[in-house]
């Protein structure tokens, strides 16, 4: 089996000696060439027309942009994930507003003051953003480890700081559209809601 992103030979042909000598040979090795010294393959196929150098650090090169277009594609998906489900988010909160504006109106009337309501309106929408975000963590982390070892076949080293950023943009996300959506109910007299409905 051949290990062909490997550097080092990794195959041999064992035969006794003098067999293979009137066949033809292709020699193959490789060397580090410093960045202030890349002429230098240029020279040496110029001096040797039969020689083939492969430049493995423009494949590398070439690699890496590869990955980050596919990282920007990636991040633009999310993007529209994250805009859909904060869109989402204001439907459901619209589609339940006569009921929010209701409760908070109880609510008043029973004593509780705004900056009570406001405190669980934002522990409600905290703890449905981080719920939220700890799901998408998860599920990028899966998704990301098959597609390391499955698609790839590279290590997979997972990073601690990305997923905890994505919970705590994700309860920044959530925390802001939910009260958003609910400014009005929450300006609303009690009296005025309650006469409403």
């Amino acid at each position: 089996e051949l290990e062909w992103d490997s550097m080092n030979v990794n195959f041999f042909v064992v035969a006794t000696p003098g067999v293979l000598e009137d066949f033809p040979a292709s020699y193959i090795t490789s060397f580090h060439l410093p960045a202030t010294a890349a002429g230098f393959t240029n020279e040496l196929v110029a001096r040797f027309p039969n020689l083939t150098a492969v430049d493995v650090d423009a494949v590398v090169r070439q690699f890496r942009a590869l990955m980050d277009q596919l990282s920007a594609a990636v991040s633009v998906v999310f993007g529209f994930a994250l805009l859909a489900g904060v869109v989402v988010l204001l439907a459901a909160i619209e589609s339940t507003h006569d009921e929010r504006r209701f409760e908070l109106a109880v609510l008043r009337t029973l004593g509780a003051r705004d900056r009570q309501l406001r405190a669980s309106l934002a522990a409600e929408f905290a703890i449905l953003g981080a719920l939220a975000g700890v799901l998408a963590a998860f599920g990028a982390l899966v998704l990301t480890m098959l597609l390391a070892r499955q698609a790839f076949q590279l290590p997979y080293l997972p990073s601690a700081g990305l997923p905890l950023a994505g919970v705590a943009f994700s309860v920044l996300a959530v925390l802001a559209a939910g009260m958003l959506g609910l400014r009005g109910a929450l300006k609303a007299p009690a009296l005025t809601s309650l006469r409403a409905l």
